[in-house]
Formats: C-alpha cells, sequence, structure tokens
C-alpha cells in the first residue's frame, strides 16, 4: 500500500496550512525560515499548490483524486464543491472528525488495523464513502486498547464535531446528512483544482 511519507511541519509550511488541520497542535519547523520570500508564483503554480493541498490534508494519492475528480465532474451541482464533499465523506476523515483519532493519519491506519464497523459491519477500507444514516463505531474488542481510552476517557481533547454528524455515544457515531461546503475545516480555493484539471 502506497504511502504518504512526508514531513508533516515541513510540508504544511510550504502548502501555506496551520498543522492544527492536520490534528497536530505543537509542530513547527524552523528550516528556511526566509521561504516565503521566494519569486512570484505563476498561475500553475497556485492551481498546483491548492489540490496538493488538498491531498495532502486527506492523504489522497493522484490516481485516487483524480477519480474523485472525475466522479464529481458527474455529479450534480458544482464540481469543486463536489470534489470536496467527497473527500469529506471518506471514513478516515469522518473517524478523524468525531474524535476516534489524534490525526487523519492515526484514523487510516486504525481504519486499516480493523478497528471501525459501519452499521455493524467491520469495515478497514478508510476510502470508504458514507451516506446519511450510517452509524459509525469502535470495535467492541478495540475499545479497551490504550489509543481509544486515551481519546474516549476523561481526559479526552475536546473535538468540534461537524454538524452534518452526531457524536450519541462515547464508541459511536451518526452520519446525520451529507456534508456541505462550509464543512471543510480548512481554508482551500477549489475552483483553482478545477482550473488544474480543467487543462
Amino acid at each position: 500500500m502506497a504511502r504518504n511519507m512526508q514531513p508533516i511541519a515541513k510540508r504544511c509550511k510550504a502548502l501555506g496550512i496551520s498543522p492544527a488541520v492536520m490534528g497536530y497542535k505543537n509542530k513547527e519547523t524552523i528550516r528556511n525560515p526566509k521561504g516565503q520570500m521566494r519569486r512570484k508564483k505563476s498561475e500553475y503554480a497556485i492551481q498546483l499548490n491548492e489540490k496538493q493541498k488538498v491531498k495532502f490534508v486527506y492523504g489522497i494519492l493522484e490516481k485516487q483524486f483524480a477519480s474523485y475528480y472525475e466522479k464529481a465532474t458527474k455529479m450534480h451541482g458544482k464540481a469543486g464543491e463536489n470534489l470536496l464533499i467527497l473527500c469529506e465523506r471518506r471514513l478516515d476523515n469522518v473517524v478523524f472528525r468525531l474524535g476516534f483519532a489524534a490525526t487523519r493519519r492515526q484514523a487510516r491506519q486504525l481504519v486499516t488495523h480493523g478497528h471501525f464497523t459501519v452499521n455493524g459491519k467491520r469495515v478497514d477500507i478508510p476510502s470508504y464513502l458514507v451516506k446519511p444514516g450510517e452509524e459509525i463505531a469502535i470495535c467492541e474488542k478495540s475499545r479497551n486498547s490504550a489509543v481509544f481510552t486515551e481519546l474516549t476517557g476523561e481526559n479526552a481533547p475536546v473535538v468540534l464535531i461537524p454538524k452534518w454528524l452526531e457524536k450519541a455515544e462515547v464508541y459511536s457515531g451518526k452520519v446525520i446528512a451529507m456534508p456541505e461546503r462550509e464543512d471543510v475545516d480548512f481554508p482551500v480555493e477549489e475552483h483553482l483544482i478545477v482550473e488544474l484539471y480543467s487543462k
């Protein structure tokens, strides 16, 4: 399985996003302190930067991202918004947004290792697209593990859950609606990604 091994802080700085978006609160880099003094970026570079930002935040590689774009163009509505909504609906992202993982990378790993169920059935595919009405829960056998004890116990970090998700119980959450454009938790100009793929 292909993995993204890029350094978090360095990549966040290059893409102009906060490491907090990735779930990392104390990461920063002191490399290349004058990195912002580069020459003006071309139109293509700006468009490519937006695409790379979305890919990096959601942990998606190029082939899968391109297939999401193809799917988004065939859906009703704006292609750019549809693309972001497809990324938001990924199971690993939902696990992260519900607070069952500290980062999206950790969520991807936990899903791959089979720690979650969707409507009572174990799902180990991070790219699984959730639908309204589906319930995501931590498997019974996994609930006592150190990872989930830390994330769901008394000292669990406070997580802002988006309005399209609902966390009714400690170990489970539910998709109550389809995500919308404003539910994306980081700044992105998706129209630039559409322009890039339209060339």
